[in-house]
């Protein structure tokens, strides 16, 4: 499993979340057999949704990040949960786009830049929070940065990485890290941050050379006394489950239902982030409606 760290200045003025998650990203990658660019772009929404859900303090509550861009991969949704851990899929897993000349892997190519990041705030009770703004340039890092300061007045610094292998395209390393000022920071906070960014080398250079999450959360906030708050095992994780598809089956219309049982007397239902098939045979469907029937008889 990956590792996330959240940890916080002394003086009360910074933030900072750092995940190592590259076997989440590896993890997605095999599911749904991602191109190196896909692969890199659904990376980084997922490691970004780890750190973003990490921060809910509710058990149970979920982030989701679904990024819509006009580039070939379409939409790309991430969930992640107050865990940390976290799921997604990409609309078009098997997008290209030609590498950067300096060889970096084009994720503004297969996002696009023009589109939207949405993102959802559901606390399991009461409706949940939504907020959306256009993307930034579609690399994600600066699309959750520049949601952060429209959405919510945050000063934040997300920084994003995951390194493929040239020749297999397989993901290799993962990782990210996110800084937010609090009300407390005062000037010389921001220009000791400001300097330590400007210095601060690639989330996947600094994991290649063999820095531990807490050595990189320790080059942001070099200068500063810091601790950390909290630590947790991260990983990919699917919760969907054949009850869940039974009840949406539930709510659909009694004809409807019955209808979903094709020539092999069955129906089936996949699941978008972890690619698992559930079968409903004719019998259950028709033991659905049954149901149904009754509970309906009964509010009469």
């Amino acid at each position: 499993m990956d590792r996330l760290i959240r940890c916080i200045t002394k003086d009360g003025a910074i933030m900072a979340s750092a995940v190592d998650s590259t076997n989440i990203v590896y993890t997605a990658q095999k599911i749904h057999q991602l191109t190196p660019a896909a692969t890199a772009a659904l990376g980084r929404l997922l490691t970004a949704s780890s750190m973003m859900g990490a921060q809910l303090k509710q058990e149970g509550a979920s982030l989701t990040l679904k990024v819509s861009g006009d580039g070939p991969i379409g939409s790309m949704v991430a969930v992640a949960y107050s865990s940390g851990c976290c799921k997604g899929y990409a609309v078009n897993p098997h997008a290209q786009a030609e590498n950067y000349p300096n060889g970096k892997l084009n994720v503004a190519g297969v996002v696009g830049k023009n589109g939207i990041l949405y993102v959802m705030r559901d606390y399991g009770a009461g409706e949940p929070y939504m907020g959306q703004i256009p993307l930034a340039s579609g690399e994600i890092a600066e699309d959750i940065t520049s949601y952060y300061a429209a959405s919510e007045q945050i000063p934040t610094v997300c920084a994003l990485g995951v390194l493929c292998d040239k020749s297999e395209g397989e993901a290799l390393l993962s990782g990210g890290l996110l800084i937010q000022l609090l009300p407390a920071a005062g000037e010389e906070a921001v220009a000791r941050l400001e300097k330590n960014i400007s210095l601060l080398e690639p989330v996947t250079t600094m994991l290649a050379k063999g820095l531990s999450i807490e050595e990189m959360a320790g080059k942001a906030l070099e200068g500063f006394e810091w601790e950390i708050l909290e630590e947790r095992k991260v990983a990919y994780v699917c919760d969907c489950s054949k009850e869940r598809v039974v009840r949406a089956v539930t709510s659909l219309p009694n004809d409807e239902i019955l209808s979903l049982a094709d020539e092999r007397g069955f129906a089936e239902a996949g699941c978008q982030f972890c690619n698992r098939k559930y079968r409903i045979s004719k019998e259950e469907l028709l033991r659905i409606v049954e149901e149904k029937s009754k509970k309906d008889g009964e509010k009469c």
